[in-house]
C-alpha cells in the first residue's frame, strides 16, 4: 500500500490552489454511466481502519434509501480512490489500479491489478483520482507527474469486461500543472471537461474523445465572467445530460478570495469550445465554503456542491443560470459525493466519519432511513447499479 501520492496530492492541490481552495482534495469521480436498471444497486466506500489499512465497506441500496450492510463488509482491499462501471468496481492506492468483480450479493473479489505508475516519468508521481467515460468502455486516471516535471497527464486503460483485466492504452501527449481534477464527459461522450486554479490563475480544460478511448487536449480558451474584484478562480466541472457544465468559480486577487465562491454555467459546442452567459450578478453563491465536490444528478436536473462547510443542492437548468434549491443539508465537512440514478445522493464526511444518504427529487429533499451511517475515515464512495 502506497500512501505518499495521497499525501503529495494534498499538498499539490494546498499549493496550487488559490487560499479559498486550500483545504480542497483531488477527488475521484463517481460513475456517471446511466444504468437501465431500476432494481437497487450497491454502495462501496472506501475506509482506514485504526491499524492503518484500506479497506472498502459495501452496502445494498433499497428504495427508500436505506442500507443494508453487505455480508463479509467491510472487505480487506488496496486502493483508497474509487470508480464504477455498470460490472466492475475499481480502486488505486496511487500505484497500482485494482479490477474488483461484484457478486449479486454485493461482495467483491479482487481479478486484476496493473501498476500505473511505471508509466509516467517518476516514482513520485502517479493516479489519484478514477474515472470513466459515460458508456463504461475507457478507465481513466489523473496522472500527477506524468510528464515533463512537475507536469501532469491522464492516462487511459482498457478494463475487459468479461475478465475485469487491466491494459494500459495510453496518455495524453500533452500536458500541464494545471489539470489537478477528474473530467466530466458530456453527453455525446466526445468531449469531456476539468477546471482548476492553479496559483491563482483561470484553467478550463477540455479534451475530445476517440471512438478508441484516447483524449486529445482540445486547447480551449474560454472566456470567463468579470468579477467585481480580481478574476474568477474556477475549480471543478460536472455536465449535465446534454452539452451544458457547471463550474464553480471564487473571485480571487493575488490568491486571495474576495467573495464568495458561485456556480458558472457553460455550453460545449460542436467544435468542443465553450461559451458562457453566466455574469457575476446572475451566478448563485454557494454556502460551503471551499468548495471539495461538484456532482450533477443522473437526471441532470439537481446540482450537488460539497465543502468545508457542508452539503448543498441547486437546480440546474442547462443554459440558464443555476438556481438555489437547498440550504446546507448538513454542517459537516463533506468531501466527496456521489448520485445513483434512483434519486439518491450519498455524501461522504470523513472528518465526521459519517455517510450521509438523502433521497433527492427536483421538487423535495429527505434523509434516508439510517442517514447518517457511522464509518471509521470514510473515504471516497462509487455507486455500482445492479442488472
Amino acid at each position: 500500500m502506497s500512501r505518499n501520492i495521497s499525501v503529495f496530492s494534498l499538498v499539490l492541490l494546498t499549493v496550487c490552489a488559490s487560499t479559498v481552495l486550500a483545504s480542497a482534495q483531488a477527488t475521484s469521480s463517481a460513475t456517471e454511466i446511466r444504468s437501465n436498471s431500476t432494481t437497487p444497486g450497491f454502495v462501496y466506500v472506501t475506509s482506514v481502519n485504526s491499524n492503518n489499512t484500506e479497506e472498502i465497506y459495501a452496502y445494498g441500496e433499497s428504495g427508500d434509501g436505506a442500507l443494508t450492510p453487505v455480508a463479509g463488509s467491510p472487505f480487506a482491499a488496496n486502493g483508497y480512490y474509487l470508480a464504477t462501471n455498470s460490472k466492475w468496481l475499481v480502486s488505486t492506492d496511487t500505484v497500482n489500479i485494482y479490477s474488483f468483480s461484484v457478486a449479486e450479493s454485493g461482495a467483491i473479489t479482487q481479478e486484476s491489478s496493473i501498476n500505473a505508475q511505471q508509466y509516467n516519468e517518476y516514482t513520485t508521481g502517479g493516479p489519484v483520482s478514477l474515472f470513466f467515460d459515460r458508456t463504461g468502455a475507457t478507465l481513466y486516471d489523473e496522472d500527477i507527474y506524468g510528464n515533463q516535471g512537475a507536469n501532469n497527464t491522464y492516462q487511459f486503460f482498457d478494463l475487459n469486461q468479461g475478465t475485469g483485466a487491466l491494459s494500459f492504452l495510453g496518455a495524453t501527449t500533452s500536458y500541464s500543472a494545471a489539470w489537478i481534477t477528474p473530467l466530466s464527459f458530456i453527453a455525446n461522450n466526445e468531449c469531456a471537461y476539468g477546471a482548476s486554479p492553479l496559483y491563482g490563475g483561470q484553467y478550463i480544460y477540455g479534451f475530445s474523445r476517440a471512438s478508441n478511448g484516447m483524449l486529445t487536449d482540445l486547447n480551449i480558451n474560454p472566456t470567463y465572467p468579470k468579477a467585481s474584484n480580481g478574476a474568477y478562480a474556477p475549480y471543478l466541472a460536472a455536465a449535465d445530460t446534454a452539452n451544458h457544465l457547471a463550474i464553480t468559480l471564487t473571485p480571487d486577487n493575488d490568491m486571495t478570495q474576495t467573495g464568495p465562491t458561485q456556480i458558472g454555467v457553460y455550453t460545449a459546442g460542436n467544435s468542443g469550445n465553450l461559451t458562457t452567459n453566466s455574469t457575476s450578478s446572475n451566478m448563485p453563491t454557494v454556502a460551503v465554503v471551499n468548495v471539495n465536490d461538484l456532482k450533477m444528478s443522473a437526471s441532470g436536473k439537481v446540482l450537488a456542491v460539497a465543502g468545508s462547510a457542508g452539503l448543498q443542492l441547486f437546480h440546474f437548468n442547462g443554459a440558464n443560470p443555476v438556481t438555489r434549491f437547498t440550504g446546507l443539508l448538513t454542517t459537516d465537512a463533506v468531501n466527496q459525493v456521489a448520485w445513483d440514478n434512483m434519486n439518491h445522493l450519498y455524501a461522504v464526511a470523513s472528518a465526521a466519519g459519517k455517510l450521509y444518504v438523502f433521497t433527492v427529487t427536483t421538487t423535495s429533499v429527505k434523509q434516508a432511513p439510517g442517514s447518517p451511517y457511522a464509518i471509521t475515515s470514510p473515504g471516497y464512495v462509487a455507486v455500482f447499479p445492479a442488472n
